[in-house]
Protein backbone atom coordinates (compact mmCIF):
# COMPACT_ATOMS: atom_id res chain seq x y z
CA UNK A 1 0.00 0.00 0.00
CA UNK A 2 0.66 3.38 -0.82
CA UNK A 3 2.39 5.22 1.88
CA UNK A 4 0.76 8.93 2.13
CA UNK A 5 3.36 10.16 5.01
CA UNK A 6 6.39 10.13 3.73
CA UNK A 7 5.80 11.54 -0.56
CA UNK A 8 8.20 13.79 -1.78
CA UNK A 9 6.84 17.18 -0.75
CA UNK A 10 5.40 18.34 -3.70
CA UNK A 11 3.25 15.03 -3.63
CA UNK A 12 2.28 15.91 -0.25
CA UNK A 13 1.25 19.42 -1.11
CA UNK A 14 -1.21 17.84 -3.53
CA UNK A 15 -2.30 16.09 -1.45
CA UNK A 16 -3.19 18.72 1.21
CA UNK A 17 -3.81 21.33 -1.17
CA UNK A 18 -1.65 23.78 0.69
CA UNK A 19 1.21 25.42 1.31
CA UNK A 20 3.94 24.67 4.14
CA UNK A 21 3.13 27.76 6.11
CA UNK A 22 -0.47 27.78 5.65
CA UNK A 23 -0.46 23.63 7.55
CA UNK A 24 1.74 25.08 10.16
CA UNK A 25 -0.93 28.23 10.89
CA UNK A 26 -3.53 25.53 10.85
CA UNK A 27 -2.05 23.89 13.69
CA UNK A 28 -2.30 27.31 15.84
CA UNK A 29 -6.23 26.99 16.67
CA UNK A 30 -7.49 26.35 19.65
CA UNK A 31 -10.38 24.47 21.27
CA UNK A 32 -11.96 27.44 23.33
CA UNK A 33 -15.03 27.48 21.17
CA UNK A 34 -16.02 23.92 20.16
CA UNK A 35 -19.58 23.63 20.66
CA UNK A 36 -18.94 20.30 22.29
CA UNK A 37 -20.75 18.24 24.64
CA UNK A 38 -18.69 18.11 28.39
CA UNK A 39 -17.97 15.19 30.36
CA UNK A 40 -15.91 16.22 33.81
CA UNK A 41 -15.12 13.29 35.60
CA UNK A 42 -13.04 12.72 38.90
CA UNK A 43 -10.24 10.51 37.06
CA UNK A 44 -10.39 7.21 38.33
CA UNK A 45 -6.84 5.28 39.39
CA UNK A 46 -6.80 2.26 37.15
CA UNK A 47 -7.37 4.74 34.08
CA UNK A 48 -3.96 5.14 35.01
CA UNK A 49 -3.94 8.79 33.14
CA UNK A 50 -0.51 9.36 35.03
CA UNK A 51 0.39 12.16 32.60
CA UNK A 52 -2.94 13.86 35.32
CA UNK A 53 -2.49 12.00 38.17
CA UNK A 54 1.22 12.17 38.80
CA UNK A 55 2.54 14.56 36.92
CA UNK A 56 5.81 14.12 38.04
CA UNK A 57 6.21 10.48 37.48
CA UNK A 58 8.58 8.46 34.93
CA UNK A 59 5.86 7.45 32.90
CA UNK A 60 4.33 11.31 33.12
CA UNK A 61 8.00 12.68 31.64
CA UNK A 62 7.93 10.16 29.04
CA UNK A 63 4.69 10.73 27.99
CA UNK A 64 5.67 14.63 27.40
CA UNK A 65 8.81 13.75 25.66
CA UNK A 66 6.56 11.55 22.72
CA UNK A 67 4.43 14.83 23.01
CA UNK A 68 7.52 16.71 22.20
CA UNK A 69 8.80 14.07 19.45
CA UNK A 70 5.32 14.66 17.97
CA UNK A 71 5.11 17.86 17.53
CA UNK A 72 8.30 18.10 16.07
CA UNK A 73 7.29 15.77 13.61
CA UNK A 74 4.08 17.05 12.69
CA UNK A 75 5.30 20.23 11.86
CA UNK A 76 8.26 18.42 9.65
CA UNK A 77 5.71 15.87 8.16
CA UNK A 78 2.60 17.55 8.30
CA UNK A 79 0.91 14.67 10.03
CA UNK A 80 -2.53 14.53 11.99
CA UNK A 81 -3.74 11.42 11.71
CA UNK A 82 -1.69 9.37 13.96
CA UNK A 83 -2.52 5.50 14.23
CA UNK A 84 -1.63 3.69 17.96
CA UNK A 85 -1.70 -0.21 17.69
CA UNK A 86 0.30 -3.16 19.26
CA UNK A 87 1.37 -5.86 18.11
CA UNK A 88 -0.76 -8.52 20.49
CA UNK A 89 -3.50 -7.75 22.92
CA UNK A 90 -2.75 -6.27 26.49
CA UNK A 91 0.68 -4.44 25.50
CA UNK A 92 -0.76 -1.12 26.84
CA UNK A 93 -2.13 0.99 23.38
CA UNK A 94 -5.18 2.50 25.25
CA UNK A 95 -3.82 3.88 28.03
CA UNK A 96 -1.07 5.06 26.12
CA UNK A 97 -3.61 6.68 23.90
CA UNK A 98 -5.32 8.41 26.78
CA UNK A 99 -1.90 9.75 28.32
CA UNK A 100 -1.02 11.21 24.92
CA UNK A 101 -4.14 12.78 24.17
CA UNK A 102 -4.01 14.34 27.53
CA UNK A 103 -0.36 15.44 27.35
CA UNK A 104 -1.10 16.72 23.33
CA UNK A 105 -4.12 18.39 24.62
CA UNK A 106 -2.31 20.90 27.18
CA UNK A 107 -5.12 21.14 29.46
CA UNK A 108 -7.66 21.85 26.49
CA UNK A 109 -5.26 24.09 25.00
CA UNK A 110 -5.07 22.35 21.59
CA UNK A 111 -8.02 20.31 20.24
CA UNK A 112 -6.71 16.55 20.35
CA UNK A 113 -9.61 13.78 19.35
CA UNK A 114 -9.21 10.65 20.63
CA UNK A 115 -10.92 8.38 17.77
CA UNK A 116 -11.48 4.36 19.07
CA UNK A 117 -11.51 2.50 16.29
CA UNK A 118 -10.76 -0.58 18.19
CA UNK A 119 -14.78 -2.17 17.84
CA UNK A 120 -14.42 -5.45 19.30
CA UNK A 121 -13.40 -4.41 22.40
CA UNK A 122 -13.45 -0.86 23.40
CA UNK A 123 -11.82 0.11 26.52
CA UNK A 124 -11.37 3.61 26.34
CA UNK A 125 -14.96 4.65 28.33
CA UNK A 126 -14.45 1.83 31.04
CA UNK A 127 -11.18 2.99 31.91
CA UNK A 128 -12.27 6.70 32.39
CA UNK A 129 -15.05 5.41 34.49
CA UNK A 130 -17.14 7.33 32.12
CA UNK A 131 -20.97 5.59 31.43
CA UNK A 132 -21.12 4.20 27.22
CA UNK A 133 -22.93 6.17 24.77
CA UNK A 134 -23.97 5.54 21.12
CA UNK A 135 -19.78 6.53 19.04
CA UNK A 136 -18.23 5.07 16.01
CA UNK A 137 -20.75 1.92 15.14
CA UNK A 138 -23.78 3.74 15.57
CA UNK A 139 -22.39 6.33 12.99
CA UNK A 140 -21.27 4.32 10.18
CA UNK A 141 -23.87 2.36 10.61
CA UNK A 142 -26.37 4.74 10.47
CA UNK A 143 -24.05 7.09 8.35
CA UNK A 144 -24.58 10.15 10.98
CA UNK A 145 -22.40 13.17 12.10
CA UNK A 146 -19.58 11.84 13.89
CA UNK A 147 -19.60 15.12 15.32
CA UNK A 148 -22.63 14.45 17.39
CA UNK A 149 -21.18 11.76 19.26
CA UNK A 150 -17.90 13.05 20.59
CA UNK A 151 -17.63 14.74 23.92
CA UNK A 152 -15.16 17.07 25.74
CA UNK A 153 -13.83 15.18 28.81
CA UNK A 154 -12.66 17.34 31.89
CA UNK A 155 -10.36 18.01 33.44
CA UNK A 156 -7.54 16.60 31.06
CA UNK A 157 -8.83 18.76 27.88
CA UNK A 158 -9.45 16.11 25.23
CA UNK A 159 -12.09 14.97 23.17
CA UNK A 160 -13.76 11.34 22.63
CA UNK A 161 -15.10 9.77 19.67
CA UNK A 162 -15.99 6.31 21.49
CA UNK A 163 -16.14 2.40 19.89
CA UNK A 164 -19.85 2.83 20.54
CA UNK A 165 -21.65 -0.89 20.81
CA UNK A 166 -18.93 -4.00 20.08
CA UNK A 167 -19.52 -5.04 16.72
CA UNK A 168 -18.37 -9.03 15.60
CA UNK A 169 -18.61 -8.19 12.36
CA UNK A 170 -14.90 -9.16 10.90
CA UNK A 171 -14.58 -6.28 8.10
CA UNK A 172 -16.85 -3.32 9.63
CA UNK A 173 -13.76 -0.92 9.39
CA UNK A 174 -13.07 -1.90 6.14
CA UNK A 175 -16.28 -1.63 4.69
CA UNK A 176 -17.35 1.75 7.08
CA UNK A 177 -14.62 3.82 7.25
CA UNK A 178 -13.40 6.25 4.60
CA UNK A 179 -10.95 9.03 3.64
CA UNK A 180 -14.00 11.46 3.88
CA UNK A 181 -14.48 10.83 7.28
CA UNK A 182 -11.41 12.28 8.28
CA UNK A 183 -11.17 14.98 6.31
CA UNK A 184 -14.28 16.00 8.28
CA UNK A 185 -12.93 15.81 11.48
CA UNK A 186 -9.27 17.25 10.37
CA UNK A 187 -10.66 20.79 10.20
CA UNK A 188 -11.55 21.15 13.99
CA UNK A 189 -8.96 18.82 15.34
CA UNK A 190 -5.07 19.61 15.59
CA UNK A 191 -4.76 16.16 15.83
CA UNK A 192 -6.81 12.91 15.79
CA UNK A 193 -5.35 9.93 17.38
CA UNK A 194 -6.72 6.72 16.24
CA UNK A 195 -6.88 3.99 19.42
CA UNK A 196 -6.97 0.72 16.53
CA UNK A 197 -7.19 -3.07 17.33
CA UNK A 198 -3.64 -5.09 17.59
CA UNK A 199 -1.88 -5.81 14.00
CA UNK A 200 -4.16 -8.81 14.00
CA UNK A 201 -6.33 -9.04 12.21
CA UNK A 202 -4.27 -7.79 9.75
CA UNK A 203 -7.34 -6.77 7.13
CA UNK A 204 -8.33 -4.56 9.93
CA UNK A 205 -4.94 -3.11 10.99
CA UNK A 206 -4.04 -2.44 6.76
CA UNK A 207 -7.69 -0.37 6.41
CA UNK A 208 -6.68 1.93 9.21
CA UNK A 209 -3.21 2.20 8.07
CA UNK A 210 -3.96 3.62 4.62
CA UNK A 211 -6.49 6.53 6.59
CA UNK A 212 -3.57 7.97 8.80
CA UNK A 213 -0.14 9.17 8.43
CA UNK A 214 1.88 7.82 11.00
CA UNK A 215 2.17 4.53 13.69
CA UNK A 216 3.38 4.52 16.78
CA UNK A 217 3.53 0.84 17.75
CA UNK A 218 3.22 0.15 21.32
CA UNK A 219 5.19 -2.77 22.95
CA UNK A 220 5.06 -4.09 26.52
CA UNK A 221 8.81 -4.77 28.38
CA UNK A 222 9.69 -8.57 28.37
CA UNK A 223 6.27 -9.45 27.31
CA UNK A 224 5.69 -8.62 23.49
CA UNK A 225 7.56 -11.51 21.91
CA UNK A 226 10.32 -9.44 19.73
CA UNK A 227 8.95 -12.15 16.74
CA UNK A 228 5.39 -10.38 17.38
CA UNK A 229 6.96 -6.76 17.08
CA UNK A 230 8.93 -7.93 13.31
CA UNK A 231 5.47 -9.19 11.84
CA UNK A 232 3.48 -5.90 12.94
CA UNK A 233 6.78 -3.83 11.79
CA UNK A 234 6.05 -6.05 8.40
CA UNK A 235 2.75 -5.37 8.51
CA UNK A 236 2.55 -1.39 8.77
CA UNK A 237 5.57 -0.68 6.44
CA UNK A 238 8.83 0.22 8.09
CA UNK A 239 8.00 4.16 6.71
CA UNK A 240 4.93 4.48 8.06
CA UNK A 241 6.30 3.80 11.66
CA UNK A 242 7.54 6.60 13.36
CA UNK A 243 8.21 5.62 16.65
CA UNK A 244 8.34 2.49 19.25
CA UNK A 245 6.34 2.69 22.78
CA UNK A 246 8.24 0.26 25.31
CA UNK A 247 5.66 0.28 27.83
CA UNK A 248 6.29 -1.51 31.40
CA UNK A 249 9.91 -0.83 31.82
CA UNK A 250 11.29 -1.22 35.88
CA UNK A 251 13.51 0.97 37.28
CA UNK A 252 12.48 4.25 35.90
CA UNK A 253 10.18 5.54 38.82
CA UNK A 254 13.43 4.89 41.83
CA UNK A 255 15.54 7.81 39.80
CA UNK A 256 12.37 9.94 39.84
CA UNK A 257 11.63 9.64 43.35
CA UNK A 258 15.14 10.09 44.32
CA UNK A 259 15.20 13.02 42.09
CA UNK A 260 12.08 14.95 43.43
CA UNK A 261 12.63 14.01 47.13
CA UNK A 262 16.00 15.20 46.58
CA UNK A 263 14.26 18.65 45.43
CA UNK A 264 11.34 19.17 48.27
CA UNK A 265 14.25 17.94 50.75
CA UNK A 266 16.33 21.11 49.68
CA UNK A 267 12.53 23.30 50.02
CA UNK A 268 12.90 23.71 45.79
CA UNK A 269 9.35 23.07 45.34
CA UNK A 270 6.32 23.03 47.82
CA UNK A 271 4.43 21.18 45.44
CA UNK A 272 6.77 18.06 44.90
CA UNK A 273 6.04 14.84 45.61
CA UNK A 274 8.56 13.32 49.16
CA UNK A 275 10.63 10.31 47.44
CA UNK A 276 8.83 6.52 46.80
CA UNK A 277 10.72 3.31 47.85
Amino acid sequence: MQNRTFKAESEKDEILDTTPDEFLKGLERTDSDLPFPVETIPVPEESRLVIHTDPRSAGADRFRLVQMRLRHLQASKRLKNLLITSPTPGDGKSTVSLNLAAALAEKGKKPVLLLEADVYRPSLLKKLGISPWAGLTECLDNKSDPMLAIRRIDPMGFYILPAGTPTMMGNFLQAALTPQFFEGLATTFNWILVDAPPTTPMAEILALKVLTDATLLVARARETPREAIELAAQTLGRDHIIGIVLNGVEGLEKVYSKYYGYVQQKGGSKGAPSGRK
